[in-house]
């Protein structure tokens, strides 16, 4: 299993940049796609980002330039550098993994029900 804890939240205002980190706390970190996911109020959980075993990444369209995703295998972290934040990034991000498998990574990412270990999450709030 892994258990996900995100920390690195908080508030900036538009333009600035923050960075999220996901402790996975798992001997078999190698075995697991990660993912951010992310939430507005009144908003379905939606994928922002995803990093599978063999180092490969997708983004959602609305982050694409603007967020990178990263990990320390060692560390058996995942990371979320942001930049260039704006307002419609305001939302409580969460880190997901499930066992890697067949499945196309931006098909998964678009359907948050096939990740199985999810966070707490932490919340992004980006002011005008």
């Amino acid at each position: 299993q892994v258990r996900p804890v995100e920390s690195g939240g908080g508030s900036v205002q538009s333009g600035e940049s923050l960075r999220l980190s996901c402790s996975a706390s798992s001997s078999t970190y190698r075995r697991y796609s990660m993912a951010w996911f992310r939430q507005a109020p009144g908003k379905e959980r939606e994928g922002v980002a995803a990093l599978d075993i063999d180092g490969s990444t997708t983004y959602a369209d609305s982050v694409k330039e603007r967020f990178v995703v990263s990990q320390d295998i060692a560390k058996t972290t995942l990371y979320l550098q942001m930049n260039s934040l704006q307002p419609d990034d305001t939302a409580v991000y969460y880190c997901a993994a499930r066992e890697s498998g067949a499945g196309d990574l931006r098909f998964l990412l678009s359907r948050p029900e096939t990740f199985t270990y999810w966070g707490q999450g932490t919340q992004v709030t980006v002011d005008s």
